[in-house]
């Protein structure tokens, strides 16, 4: 069933890029997988690695995780079962630091720099945000588009006043900009560099490898850069560990995991991502 008012193969493609951002954007699950990145591990082993989850939290999310076919359970024997990666999770790995890559630029950093699980975090929230795909593919093919003709193109069964709650938060996120109220809306700098990323969410998506990104029929192609917006966030938090760190250029990123979890990590509280961008 359709989903917007695209053409069939690009409803396909927004469908596809929602789904895999609803498997990996729950909280926690990057860095299970992260703590996956190495050779299956025992469910102790496992959970020496993610320290700051509370008893019970890892089962579910790894029953998730496998539901979502990104981690497999191998049974050896009744007592000995490990948990790694299937070969669709490990295909997710070099799609982490063009994450990495696109926030480095676009996140506002606070007295430090972000930790780049953060950065993977806080980047995978605000794509989340309702509709958010689908309004930045058409931002991206057609540069300015109205309020109500994105409306009719992104949610053609809902009253076409139910577009603006998510192109505000979409504004206040610093995705897309507006010259004001009745203004026709386009990409903000943040908003038009985030082609690699999803490129590479939609080639994985697809079972394609991660070099087909570029040939995207939208996302490979980059527009002239809007003028820059200023992002707002707010104090950063502490990280469990630092993750490498991506650099613009790099064709196909490689992901390196040897130093993810070297140290003890600590809990921090669930909060809320309010309107106006994520808080760390």
């Amino acid at each position: 069933m359709a989903i917007t008012a695209l053409p069939p193969d690009t409803d396909a493609d927004i469908a596809r890029v929602t789904e895999a951002l609803a498997m990996i954007t729950p909280r926690w699950n990057v860095r299970i997988l992260l703590a996956l990145s190495d050779p299956p591990l025992r469910y102790n082993e496992l959970a020496a690695k993610v320290s700051w989850l509370q008893n019970g939290q890892l089962h579910p999310k790894l029953k998730s995780l496998c539901d979502a076919g990104l981690v497999e359970r191998t049974e050896h024997t009744a007592r000995h079962v490990t948990y790694g990666h299937t070969e669709r999770g490990a295909a997710l790995m070099p799609v982490l630091p063009v994450i990495i890559t696109w926030a480095e630029k676009h996140l506002e950093t606070a007295d430090r720099p972000l930790p780049a699980i953060e950065q993977i975090e806080d980047s995978l929230t605000l794509l989340t945000r309702r509709h958010a795909a689908a309004i930045l593919w058409v931002l991206k093919s057609r540069r300015e588009v109205s309020g109500r003709a994105l409306a009719r193109i992104v949610m053609p069964s809902s009253d076409w006043t139910n577009v603006y709650p998510p192109l505000r938060q979409l504004v206040a996120d610093g995705l897309i900009d507006t010259e004001g109220t009745g203004r026709p809306y386009r990409l903000s700098a943040a908003g038009d560099g985030l082609g690699p990323v999803l490129g590479a969410l939609s080639a994985w998506s697809a079972g394609q490898p991660l070099n087909q990104a570029v040939h995207h029929p939208v996302w490979g192609h980059p527009q002239a850069k809007p003028a820059p917006r200023p992002w707002v966030s707010s104090q950063s938090r502490p990280a469990p560990a630092a993750l490498p760190q991506a650099r613009t250029g790099e064709s196909v990123p490689v992901w390196h995991n040897r130093d993810l979890f070297s140290h003890a990590t600590t809990a921090r509280p669930k909060a809320a991502i309010p309107a106006g961008g994520p808080r760390r």
